[in-house]
């Protein structure tokens, strides 16, 4: 009984989990993989099987200005997002991960709240708030909406590669007579820049991805990409937004190996200290 428990630990089992786990991550991704194909479909409806493939609603997409404005949009504002939220979340994860003070996790909590407060309540206490600075419907105010939103994410992940960070090197660099820009220059900065870069791209994806409080605070010359998406879905469903949706999973996969590479990049800088320390 023994020898069939272990064989069955050993061999059976394995499999088992694994043909569970094949099963979720194919409920998961089949219905956005569906979307593919669709988007080479020639007819101008959805529909399978496919008779005729096409790169005709890729050209219209590129062709089209409405969807182009839109894209520019979309990559401006998540441009200035990526600048403000990278300097100001790293900068904060400093703070919380070098400094102890009482009301510490208090201040985690706060910073880290967008995160966790549904994006409807986020941007309906937005609107009000930029009502009063009539910086509703407007390119800044959206901006400054979205950096709230991708703060945190920077936090998060500059947190997490400042966890092993050995402060003795700061009073090393402070004793030896290098000022605060320059220890954050020479030292900090390049130890965590992978954690930094991750950061950034987390902050981009979720300014670029962001609907919700777009609607509510964009203007009509504002609109971005998800809120174009949005609207041909509402208004007319065109293939257009399949060929979209494929774009932007293509580049939720480049987003995905970057920041693969990033994580082993900083375990082997991880290790390479721990190597040198010893």
């Amino acid at each position: 009984m023994t020898k069939l428990t272990d064989v069955f630990l050993e061999r059976v089992w394995p499999v088992i989990l694994y043909a569970f786990c094949t099963l979720i991550l194919l409920y998961v991704i089949m219905p956005m993989l569906a979307i593919v194909p669709l988007s080479f479909n020639a007819e101008p409806f959805f529909s399978y099987p496919i008779r005729t493939f096409s790169l005709r609603w890729y050209e219209e997409f590129f062709h089209s200005a409405q969807w182009m404005l839109a894209l520019k949009n979309s990559l401006t504002i998540a441009s200035a997002v990526v600048v403000l939220a990278t300097v100001l979340g790293t900068l904060a994860a400093l703070g919380l991960t070098l400094a102890e003070f009482p009301t510490k996790g208090l201040v985690v909590g706060l910073l880290i709240s967008p995160m966790m407060v549904p994006h409807i309540i986020t941007g309906v206490g937005l609107f009000f708030f930029f009502a009063s600075l009539n910086l509703v419907n407007t390119r800044v105010g959206l901006i400054l909406a979205h950096t709230l939103v991708a703060t945190p994410f920077v936090v998060m992940t500059v947190s997490v590669t400042l966890a092993n960070f050995n402060v003795n090197l700061i009073r090393a660099a402070n004793n030896l007579g290098a000022g605060p820009l320059t220890v954050f220059r020479r030292i900090i900065l390049p130890l965590i820049l992978p954690g930094v870069l991750s950061g950034a791209l987390f902050a981009f994806v979720a300014s670029f991805d962001e609907l919700i409080i777009t609607i509510l605070l964009a203007g009509s010359e504002t609109r971005t990409l998800p809120r174009q998406i949005w609207s041909g879905v509402r208004e007319e469903v065109s293939p257009v937004i399949t060929a979209v949706a494929t774009l932007l999973m293509a580049f939720a996969v480049f987003a995905m190996l970057t920041l693969e590479w990033l994580r082993r990049r900083t375990e082997r800088m991880r290790t390479t200290r721990l190597e040198v320390a010893q």
